[in-house]
């Protein structure tokens, strides 16, 4: 059975992507984003994101939203720059209108765009300091 928690730390470290990656992920309301560990999955990936689709965002009257979903006995095991590298990753599957859909990999979302972001976050911290 798989069990979830949240990610205060990684939701920490979500916070500290969006805001240095500016304009590059201005389109993400951190309001609207969660981050849940979780436990006992058997999925090879090291996390994935979920997004609220349209519909129940209608039917509801909640704003779409995304949740990212680290598997624990992979995440955890990752260096302090793998585990921002599939943070970006993750968020890069967020499409610019936020309307709880999900970009596919490809040309948004790949291993080349996650690398670039990554060195322009690094970039930037330094420079901050």
């Amino acid at each position: 059975m798989i069990k979830y928690f949240y990610a205060e730390d990684a939701f920490e470290r979500v916070k500290e992507i969006v805001r240095t990656l500016q304009p590059e992920l201005s389109h993400i309301d951190l309001k609207r984003i969660l981050v849940v560990r979780s436990i006992g999955s058997k999925s090879r990936a090291l996390a994935r994101i979920h997004g609220f689709p349209r519909i129940y965002a209608f039917a509801t009257g909640i704003k779409p939203f995304y949740i990212i979903e680290l598997i624990s006995e992979r995440y955890d095991k990752l260096t302090e720059e793998e585990k921002y590298k599939v943070l970006i990753h993750e968020l890069l599957h967020i499409p610019r209108n936020f309307t709880g859909g999900l970009r596919p990999h490809g040309k948004y979302v790949n291993g080349r765009v996650v690398n670039q972001l990554y060195g322009k976050f690094q970039e930037r911290r330094i420079s901050k300091t």
